[in-house]
C-alpha cells in the first residue's frame, strides 16, 4: 500500500482535499474527505473479495481515494466532479508509481463511478457500489432534505 500513502501525501492531493474541505464547512449532507475515501475503499475491497474478481488492491484504494478529488471544481466551476477528478488523477496517480495501464483503468472507473449499468468496468462497479454503501443514509438527520433519489440511498447497514 505504498503507493496508497504517496498519493494521500501527495500536494496536489493535499490541495483538492483542502479545498473541498473549505467548500463543504457548511454542508449538512455526507462531506467528501479521507473518511468518506476510506470507507468506499474498504467496501469495494470486500465486494472484489466477495464476487471473487481479483483486482489488485491498491488499484481499488487509488480509486476510491481519487475518485471525488475534483469535487471543488464541481462546486466553483460546474464541471461535473467525476469528469474533474479523471483530469486531476493522472498527474497524482503517476507521481505515485503507477503504470500508463494501472493509471487508465483507474481513471476510466473514476469517470464511471456515477453509474452502473452494462458496460461499466468491474472496478467502476465496486467504486459506485462502494460510494453508495459508505452513505449512512440509515441514521441521516438530514435524509428527507437529500436531493438522491430513493433507490440510491443507503438505508440498512450492508458492510
Amino acid at each position: 500500500m505504498e503507493r496508497i500513502t504517496k498519493i494521500v501525501e501527495n500536494r496536489r492531493y493535499k490541495a483538492c482535499l483542502s479545498e473541498i474541505k473549505s467548500l463543504e464547512k457548511s454542508r449538512k449532507f455526507c462531506k467528501h474527505n479521507k473518511k468518506h475515501f476510506l470507507d468506499v475503499a474498504r467496501i469495494a475491497y470486500i465486494l472484489n473479495l466477495e464476487r471473487k474478481i481479483n483486482i489488485n488492491k491498491e488499484i481499488i484504494y487509488a480509486a476510491a481515494f481519487l475518485h471525488d478529488i475534483g469535487r471543488h471544481k464541481q462546486y466553483e466551476e460546474g464541471i461535473p466532479h467525476e469528469k474533474a477528478s479523471a483530469e486531476i488523477a493522472p498527474g497524482i496517480l503517476m507521481d505515485s508509481g503507477f503504470s500508463a495501464e494501472e493509471i487508465n483503468d483507474i481513471v476510466n472507473a473514476i469517470e464511471e463511478h456515477r453509474q452502473n449499468h452494462g458496460k461499466t468496468s468491474a472496478l467502476g462497479k465496486i467504486i459506485y457500489e462502494g460510494d453508495k454503501l459508505s452513505r449512512k443514509c440509515f441514521s441521516c438527520k438530514v435524509k428527507k432534505k437529500c436531493n438522491w433519489k430513493e433507490d440510491k440511498k443507503n438505508n440498512t447497514i450492508k458492510y
